[in-house]
């Protein structure tokens, strides 16, 4: 179920209304700080769920969303009017394993948590098994609620998992988990959260999408200072603020902009580890938008 998000410029959807879905993890905080611009009218939707979110996205009942860009990607592959314009955040995935798993190669014969196939935490657990010369038949791969996976990997029914902070501090904090994976070391430069748009926002609302662009990117360098990020994730997030703290040490929200670079080497994994036949083009998917007027 989405619900709208207590916002001091939310209000009634019009022409002048930006409706921005996320969901409560860490890498939707530039969504979130960008609804703090005093020169934009941000309403803010929660949702429960990936697909939810997505379901949304695609018919237009929400202008723009924080989501996982691979999924962005395939949907936009199928067809969807969707236009990817900035980075959620650079780095801020790591992969936890329990107590009884002390290396990857400990992850032989276990389950292992994703949040959901299409998504970086899937690539960089391939990435992973890789490095460590394991093969993907060797360990077992569910998809699981974020929330769900602390108290998973505390009971021993998953070996270990990857997922969106502050998940994975949670993990550690509550439920005796340790890190074995850094994006930084598995994947430098990978990319995971995009603020993606409806193309019929960009079509329809140029100069009110270009001004969404410039804000949100204005939103992520304010993101940099520790306090700022904190406050942030208070508003969406119940865990205590130690934990907080300790999932931000992990993630970096300045230079938000999607390079080509970045992205066919995104475009490549995908194929690589069988997610995508023919992921789209940069050209056909990316437009930072923020020189328009």
């Amino acid at each position: 179920m989405a619900l709208a998000a207590s916002c001091r410029k939310s209000g009634a959807a019009d022409e002048h209304t930006i409706r921005l879905a996320y969901l409560p993890i860490s890498h939707a905080l530039p969504v979130v700080e960008t609804a703090a611009d005093p020169e934009l009218r941000v309403e803010l939707i929660r949702y429960g769920s990936w697909p939810e979110l997505m379901d949304a996205l695609i018919t237009g009942r929400v202008d723009g969303a924080s989501v996982l860009i691979e999924l962005a990607m395939k949907a936009r592959e199928r067809g969807a009017p969707l236009t990817a314009v900035a980075l959620g955040h650079r780095r801020g995935n790591v992969i936890v394993a329990g107590a009884g798993v002390a290396s990857a190669e400990a992850l032989r014969g276990r389950v292992f948590a994703i949040p959901h196939r299409n998504s970086s935490h899937y690539l960089l657990f391939r990435s992973l098994l890789e490095r460590h010369g394991l093969q993907p038949s060797e360990v077992q791969v569910v998809e699981l609620s974020p929330s769900e996976m602390p108290s998973a990997l505390f009971t021993g029914q998953i070996g270990g998992y990857c997922v969106a902070e502050p998940f994975g501090a949670v993990g550690i904090a509550k439920s005796g988990g340790h890190i074995i994976g850094e994006s930084d070391a598995l994947w430098p430069d990978g990319l995971c959260c995009a603020l993606v748009l409806n193309n019929r926002m960009i079509e329809q609302r140029p100069s009110l999408a270009a001004r969404l662009v410039k804000a949100y990117h204005a939103a992520g360098n304010r993101l940099s200072d520790p306090s700022v990020a904190l406050r942030a994730l208070k508003q969406i997030s119940r865990q205590p603020d130690d934990v907080l703290r300790a999932s931000l040490r992990w993630i970096d929200f300045s230079q938000l902009t999607i390079t080509e670079t970045a992205y066919r080497d995104l475009a490549e994994r995908m194929r690589r580890y069988g997610l995508s036949e023919a992921p789209p083009e940069y050209v056909d998917f990316v437009n930072p938008i923020v020189d328009q007027k």
